[in-house]
């Protein structure tokens, strides 16, 4: 693909600035896409265990053709209070839905399970959305320990011990004047392959931490068991942007194809125990052709999943993939 695309930075979409927010002592944060108008969007959801707000506005059903910010935030479901800030930001500045008393700002928000690393009472909260938004007017792209992936982990059927540190990743191409861009929050149960040559790069260590396990073979040894709880501290989020113009349904699709990023960089994924989500916004208005972005999409994903365990650190109980002393074995 690399003939026909040309890697942009996530920033340079236009029509949308990224801003981040981060407890590097609790170990959680917040990642904050704010609309510089509004933006058309869509969400696909395959994990079964999301944490949400929102979502309904962007059914190919609902009145509703446009929002004005996204939130991915750590923190399970006590991150989706953030959001609140998020509005109080754009309320200020006069941005919303206009209902004739009030300008009600339009925020959607998905978030991951981060508990298990550093402090399980730090969550992101409404002061941490605000704060992500004042970042977002300098629109600076970062991956690794920041954001939403400041307390992202993958590989973790073994438990805690066995995990890797993951984190937040980017990755944007354009052809011509098309652009496409994605970030992900990689937080899978899953371990995760390089989506070029399908190595593996992170993941579920060995016990004594000298090679990976490998986390599909794990769960096939589990099959006639009945696993009520298979360490379901897991999400990955993300959102995929293009400056072309799409509707809702169009963007359901381009979503759902963005999953495929997914399947080619983390397995096993899209578990019960696993919240995956990815959403699709729209911010311009170029002409383009839905199987081909939705294609890029793909691409894009699984360039940003690959992206967040590479720039990642790890703590001391947590390795990244940059420390490794070792590599996957032919």
């Amino acid at each position: 693909m690399s003939d026909v695309l040309t890697e942009i930075s996530f920033n340079a979409v236009p029509g949308l600035r990224t801003g981040h927010a981060q407890d590097y002592a609790g170990v959680t944060g917040c990642t904050v896409l704010l609309a510089d108008t509004d933006m058309a969007a869509a969400v696909d959801v395959r994990g079964g265990g999301p944490a949400s707000r929102e979502t309904e506005l962007l059914s190919p059903v609902a009145s509703c053709e446009r929002i004005h910010a996204l939130v991915l935030s750590g923190g399970s479901a006590f991150g989706l209070g953030c959001a609140d800030g998020v509005m109080r930001y754009l309320e200020e500045r006069g941005r919303g839905f206009d209902t004739g008393f009030a300008r009600v700002p339009l925020v959607c928000a998905s978030c991951l399970y981060d508990l298990e690393i550093g402090d399980a009472q730090a969550r992101p909260k409404a002061e941490m959305g605000y704060a992500a938004c004042l970042d977002a007017e300098h629109n600076r792209s970062a991956c690794g320990n920041v954001g939403a992936g400041t307390g992202c982990t993958v590989g973790k059927l073994g438990g805690v011990k066995t995990m890797m540190k993951s984190g937040l990743g980017c990755h944007a191409v354009r052809i011509g004047n098309i652009m496409v861009g994605a970030v992900a929050a990689v937080n899978a149960l899953g371990d995760v392959f390089d989506l070029d040559s399908g190595k593996r790069i992170a993941g579920m260590l060995t016990p004594d931490r000298t090679g990976f396990a490998d986390s599909e073979q794990a769960l096939f040894r589990t099959c006639a068991e009945r696993a009520d709880n298979l360490f379901t501290g897991n999400t990955t989020i993300g959102a995929v942007v293009t400056n072309a113009a799409f509707s809702k349904s169009q963007l359901k699709k381009i979503a759902a194809m963005a999953h495929n990023g997914l399947a080619r960089t983390i397995r096993p994924v899209h578990t019960s125990a696993d919240g995956d989500s990815i959403y699709a916004l729209s911010t311009g208005s170029l002409r383009a052709n839905l199987d081909a972005v939705g294609t890029l999409a793909a691409h894009v994903m699984g360039k940003a999943v690959n992206a967040a365990v590479r720039a990642a650190e790890g703590t001391a109980d947590c390795p990244a993939c940059r420390e490794l002393t070792f590599s996957e074995r032919e």
